[in-house]
């Protein structure tokens, strides 16, 4: 297995994102270290994986607290010795930050994204390079989609803070790569069939005066497979960027949106 003898942290677990991720490094023999606002979503997914014969730990940690993050992570390194992944997957609700032109939204609401998003990925990346740099070795993950890259209408303040988020992931292995630290971003299209992109597609929908399918189907027209990236495919290519295999990768954003974007 991939991923034999090594710690995981993921943040927002109780998300789709996360979940899913958990749940794959799981399964490639990672020991994992769920963590999330609240507790009972992601008590139930440490026990899921459990009873799948995976090993896992639930734990309530703000990923904005610097302090939570920093106590949780000096925990997990007294119990289980070393952090070898860590990968933020949380998120925000978007109910008034898109689907909303910039020039009626409200400063604060284009402003939310950009601080949270900016603050939760340093507080976590911070935290626990500290630890990965002791060590000589470790993985910072984090996920994006489409829009870091793409100029896209009615996005409000969440262009810049997925843009901030890759420009930090190149921060980050830029001073800490040297001590054996890798940072990589993973940016896919927009995942469907998860909670979080059909309230973003019913927004945009309701924009367009289309229904969220319409929209939905016009969103995968402009990838080359003519699909969206799939949670599965996701969680495969960060189960690959989190192992040895990808030793090499640093600094840099997995491109897998299918065509949407061309490098």
């Amino acid at each position: 297995m991939l991923l034999d003898d090594k710690n995981a942290v993921i943040y927002g677990a109780g998300g789709a994102v996360g979940s899913t991720v958990a749940r794959a490094f799981a399964r490639e023999g990672a020991r994992v270290f769920v963590t999330g606002r609240h507790l009972d979503g992601i008590d139930a997914l440490a026990n899921e994986i459990r009873a799948a014969g995976g090993s896992a730990q639930a734990a309530r940690v703000d990923a904005l607290d610097e302090r939570a993050v920093t106590s949780h992570l000096d925990a997990v390194v007294d119990e289980a010795a070393t952090i070898d992944i860590s990968f933020n997957a949380i998120g925000i609700p978007q109910q008034g930050m898109q689907g909303i032109p910039l020039t009626d939204l409200a400063v604060e609401s284009f402003s939310l994204p950009i601080t949270t998003y900016a603050r939760a990925h340093f507080v976590t990346g911070r935290a626990a390079a500290r630890h990965m740099i002791d060590q000589k070795s470790g993985v910072v993950l984090m996920h994006t989609p489409e829009p870091a890259r793409l100029g896209i209408p009615l996005l409000g303040g969440m262009s810049p803070a997925w843009a901030a988020m890759e420009a930090l992931n190149r921060a980050f292995s830029a001073e800490w790569a040297s001590y054996g630290v890798r940072a990589v971003c993973l940016r896919t299209t927009g995942i469907e069939k998860t909670p979080t992109i059909d309230v973003v597609f019913g927004l945009h929908a309701n924009a367009y005066h289309v229904t969220s399918e319409e929209f939905a189907a016009t969103m995968a027209a402009n990838s080359h497979r003519k699909r969206a990236t799939t949670l599965a495919e996701l969680a495969q290519a960060a189960v690959f960027l989190a192992s040895d295999h990808a030793a090499a990768m640093t600094g840099t954003v997995a491109n897998l949106t299918g065509g949407v974007i061309v490098d």
